[in-house]
């Protein structure tokens, strides 16, 4: 079962440089064990959350794929599908620059540039590498962070 936590916490991870820190508020923060079950629920909790957002009517869509695909990622890549492993969501916003979403797991990481264009020769057959694209294409700021392990996605 996912863990919802829609406190503040003392750990403050999402100072951003797009984001006034002193005006960006913790919405939700919620921690799944590395299943691929627990991916959807946790979908249905963050959109619940992002549709009674400022901004984001019209981008439910597109936030909702790029949060499913990076929470898939976390789970199968990051923590190999391990349910003793933990992957983090956290949704912040602020009443100008709408939603940011930061997805972390307890992997080992990867270099994003070392994923093959799915759009170009072969890739396109094949199975893997689609995720990360549609994310880059559906939100307006993505950045891995911490090699990889962290993905935080910006949608204004």
């Amino acid at each position: 079962m996912p863990s919802v936590d829609s406190s503040d916490s003392s750990q403050k991870p999402l100072p951003e440089k797009d984001f006034d820190p002193d005006r960006l508020h913790l919405d939700l923060r919620v921690t799944l064990s590395a299943d691929r079950r627990a991916v959807d629920p946790v979908v249905q909790e963050v959109m619940s959350v992002v549709r009674q957002m400022k901004g984001v009517d019209g981008k439910e869509d597109a936030i909702e794929l790029a949060l499913t695909e990076a929470l898939a990622n976390a789970v199968i890549h990051g923590a190999k599908e391990d349910p003793t492993k933990t992957v983090e969501c956290l949704v912040s916003s602020d009443d100008e620059r709408s939603v940011l979403i930061v997805v972390r797991d307890p992997g080992t990481g990867f270099k994003p540039e070392a994923i093959p264009a799915c759009t170009v020769g072969e890739n396109v057959y094949s199975n893997h590498g689609r995720g990360i694209f549609l994310i880059n294409q559906l939100m307006d700021q993505v950045e891995f962070r911490k090699n990889g392990t962290e993905i935080r996605m910006v949608k204004r």
